[in-house]
Order: C-alpha cells, then sequence, then structure tokens
C-alpha cells in the first residue's frame, strides 16, 4: 500500500513538471523574441561610408600682450617654440569625422551638413578600405542634409523605407563611426515620432535610444526589413556623449531635400509668415477653447502669404492643407515641405468661431527681417489697474524689438495681474483681450473693460520675439 501511494506520488509530480514545462514552453512561445541584426548588418554595411573632412584654419601664434621672450638662452628657445616669433598668422589643417551613406550606384552620398561644414576636402572611406575625394553637391542647414558626390560605378545603395510607417517601441538600428570607429552597430527603440528641437523648426525628429556619439553623425537609421527610415543628426547630451536621447532626421525630409540639392543646388522650402506659439491650458481657456491645441498665431508679417490670405494677430491655426496642428512644433515641417506656389485651406479659430483661409505658399525668404518705421512720439509714461507701468516706445525701441508701429512700452512691474501673467519690465503690449493696443489712451481703455475673475490673452513682443500670455484681472 506504502508503495502504491509513493508511486501515485511519483507519478503526481511528473504530471505536475509536464504541465509547468508546458505553460513555460507556450509563454516562450508567445513572447517575441529579441531580434536578430546579423542578416542586416551583412546585407547593408558596404554602403555606409566614413567621411573625413579636412579644413585649414589661421591662427596667429605670439606672446601674450606685455610678455617678451626672455634672454636666457634655454627659456628663450622653449618661448620660441611655443609661441613663434609672432608676425604672420600660421596656417593649420584641422580635421573631422562623420558618417554617410551611397543612396545610388553612380556615387551619390547623404550625410549631415554640418559634417561637411566649410570643409576644404572631403574623402569618403568605403567598406572596401577605399577612399574616394567627394564633391558637395549642395547642403541645406535648416535640415542638416548635405549631398556628396564621389567618382564610382555599381556601388551597393541602401534601400529607402518610410518613416510614416514607423511605430513607437519599434526596433531600430544604427551604422555609423562613432569616435571614428568605423562600422559600428548600435540598436534601441523607436521612443517618439514628431519631436521638435529649438535649432530645428523644419525637421520632425525620430526620438530614439540607438547609442549615438560623435561621428555617427550623418549614419543610417534602419528598420528590421533593412530600409532607411532616417539619418541620425544629433544627442541631448550634458557630457558630450550619450544619454539614451538621439534624434534622426525623417526619411521623407531628407529624401526631398537630397532630390532638390541635386536639381538645383539649392532648397526651396514654403513660407506663411508668421510666428507662431503653444496654445497653453489658460490660454484655451480665454480663447474658449475645450483644450489646448492648434498654433496661435502672435504676429503676422507684412507682403507675407499670411497677411495677404487675411490671418490675423490671435487666430488659432487648427489645421493647414488638411492635416490637423496638435501643436506649434508640428506647424513649420508641414508648410516647409508645402510646394512652393500652391494654394492650400488653413482652418483657424478667430473669436470663439471656425473659419477656413486660403493662403498660397511663397518661398521662404533668406532674411525675413522687415525694416522697422518710424514710430510718432512718445507720450508721457501712465499706470494702470494691471500693476504696470507703460509709455509709447521710441523708434529705437521699436527698431531693436521689430516692431513696425503700436503698443506700449512696459517701464515697470509692481505686484497685480500683470506680475502674475509674466508680464516684465521691457515689454511692449501689442495686444489686450483681441484688441489691439495703438496709443496709451487705447490701452487704458481696454484695461477699462477688462472681464474680471477670467483668463484673457495679452500679446507681449520681446526682443526673442513675440509671446502670448494668459491675464487674469482681479474680481
Amino acid at each position: 500500500m506504502v508503495l502504491m501511494m509513493r508511486k501515485a506520488a511519483w507519478h503526481g509530480l511528473i504530471f505536475l513538471c509536464f504541465i509547468v514545462g508546458a505553460f513555460a514552453a507556450t509563454a516562450a512561445l508567445a513572447r517575441p523574441a529579441l531580434p536578430d541584426f546579423t542578416q542586416l548588418v551583412e546585407a547593408n554595411s558596404p554602403a555606409v561610408v566614413n567621411i573625413g573632412t579636412t579644413r585649414k584654419v589661421s591662427m596667429h601664434r605670439g606672446l601674450p600682450p606685455g610678455m617678451e621672450i626672455p634672454d636666457n638662452e634655454m627659456f628663450g628657445e622653449l618661448f620660441r617654440r611655443f609661441f613663434g616669433e609672432g608676425g604672420e598668422p600660421e596656417e593649420f589643417d584641422t580635421t573631422s569625422l562623420g558618417s554617410g551613406f551611397i543612396i545610388s550606384s553612380d556615387g551619390y552620398v547623404v550625410t549631415n551638413h554640418h559634417v561637411v561644414k566649410d570643409a576644404d576636402e572631403i574623402v569618403v572611406k568605403l567598406s572596401d578600405r577605399r577612399e574616394l575625394r567627394a564633391e558637395l553637391v549642395g547642403s541645406d542647414p535648416r535640415t542638416d542634409m548635405a549631398l556628396l558626390k564621389v567618382e564610382g560605378a555599381n556601388l551597393t545603395t541602401l534601400k529607402i523605407g518610410s518613416s510614416e510607417d514607423l511605430k513607437v517601441g519599434e526596433w531600430v538600428l544604427a551604422i555609423g563611426s562613432p569616435f571614428g570607429f568605423e562600422l559600428s552597430v548600435t540598436a534601441g527603440i523607436v521612443s517618439a515620432k514628431g519631436r521638435s528641437l529649438p535649432s530645428e523648426n523644419y525637421v520632425p525628429f525620430i526620438q530614439t535610444d540607438v547609442a549615438i556619439n560623435p561621428g555617427n553623425s550623418g549614419g543610417p537609421l534602419f528598420n528590421l526589413d533593412g530600409e532607411v527610415v532616417g539619418i541620425n543628426s544629433q544627442i541631448y547630451s550634458r557630457t558630450g556623449g550619450f544619454m539614451g536621447l538621439s534624434f534622426a532626421i525623417p526619411i521623407e525630409v531628407a529624401m526631398d531635400v537630397v532630390e532638390q540639392l541635386k536639381t538645383t543646388g539649392q532648397v526651396s522650402r514654403g513660407w506663411l509668415g508668421v510666428y507662431i506659439q503653444e496654445v497653453t491650458q489658460d490660454l484655451a481657456e480665454s480663447f474658449k477653447m475645450d483644450k489646448p491645441s492648434g498654433a496661435l498665431v502672435a504676429r503676422v508679417l507684412p507682403d507675407s502669404p499670411a497677411e495677404k490670405a487675411g490671418f490675423k494677430v490671435g487666430d488659432v491655426i487648427l489645421s493647414f492643407n488638411g492635416r490637423e496642428v496638435e501643436s506649434s512644433s508640428r506647424l513649420p515641417p508641414i508648410v516647409g515641405s508645402t510646394p512652393v506656389g500652391k494654394k492650400v485651406p488653413v482652418k483657424v479659430l478667430r473669436n470663439g468661431r471656425e473659419m477656413t483661409l486660403r493662403v498660397t505658399i511663397e518661398d521662404l525668404p533668406a532674411d525675413d527681417e522687415l525694416a522697422s518705421r518710424e514710430a510718432p512720439p512718445a507720450d508721457p509714461a501712465t499706470r494702470n489697474a494691471l500693476g504696470v507701468e507703460v509709455t509709447v516706445p521710441d523708434a529705437e525701441t521699436r527698431e531693436a524689438y521689430g516692431l513696425e508701429k503700436g503698443g506700449v512700452l512696459v517701464t515697470r512691474v509692481s505686484e497685480g495681474p500683470a506680475n502674475a501673467a509674466g508680464i516684465r519690465r521691457g515689454d511692449i503690449i501689442v495686444m489686450l483681450n483681441g484688441k489691439s493696443v495703438d496709443s496709451l489712451k487705447s490701452f487704458e481703455d481696454v484695461v477699462g473693460g477688462l472681464p474680471r475673475g477670467r483668463s484673457v490673452p495679452v500679446l507681449v513682443q520681446r526682443k526673442s520675439g513675440p509671446v502670448f500670455l494668459a491675464l487674469k484681472a482681479a474680481e
């Protein structure tokens, strides 16, 4: 009997182990395996190149002011060796490294603008160790893109994919030359899409956690199908090295720039002619919006496409050419990629009502700053219930702020609604509660009619540009 019980227990244990093993095997099958990048790297590495540049710089060697070469023979020779005798500046060669990849079998190579900027000589090193001199076809600082040409035939090329199909969390891989270590491979996932960076208004960056370091710039970012979906451009770092935040130019943006550089040697970009800012929760409330969204027009430039189409300061752009504008950072890339001369519909919110304007896009000027006009003589300063002291800005101040007319200059801010809203000394108030401020009298009139206890928008001009703030007058 005891033997039978032991056998039953043993059989039960075996059955339990079988069940647990089967469950673990099923779970393992259900869990996706980590990707194997070996074939992708093997197939695409030959088209990834190392880019070396040389630039001549002039440097004047000499002793600091007030110092002389010592008479002592030993120290005098030492000083001459390190500081020279002065006189004419000396020329030195500086070098830098980056990455790139081949997009056509006859030798067109893509990289970043900053990799080849101001280079006197560009050398492209292939994976088979050949080194080819490259010609700069053209570059575009606004998107940080450059196109090179080397003499070659039947060169290995990469397959161009689509960044639009990328999903956050998807695996991606980079090949490049960080710190000069050629054909280094790093992998990670897509962290976010459509990122806007302060230095690049026209690129909706792909953010990844792929390890990118100096030397990776200009190299390709691949999806798991071996297609190029982006061009590694920059990182966010407090140390100069990788910290988990890297940014790639979407391949659609890059190839549009490349095609223009290849065809004309320069890039044409759509221009609307407005300064915009984000719609905050307080501003959304003041504009009677259900939620913060869109791009708030803080200024309409004179003789711009926006002015010709009837845009007004205080308009909130909700969609452009059928594409929703969720935030202000989404608008510049959409406008920039719109063909010059095309007439497109733009949906805006104005005074609580949605309306559609039709604007004909023009080419972005090299310098869209316009000369300011002469201002009328300044009126005496005045105070008001908002807790600010204001006066009319003079012509010199207007020129410094890029303001043509109107507005009152804030000369002092004390405790009160203006201070709470973020208005500071030196701001020029140009619009309040949707009404233009043209003089001290108009400012006082608008302030006197402000609703109490409710946020209203106030537009101020700063040297850095126009800014909307949400101001709430005391009840």
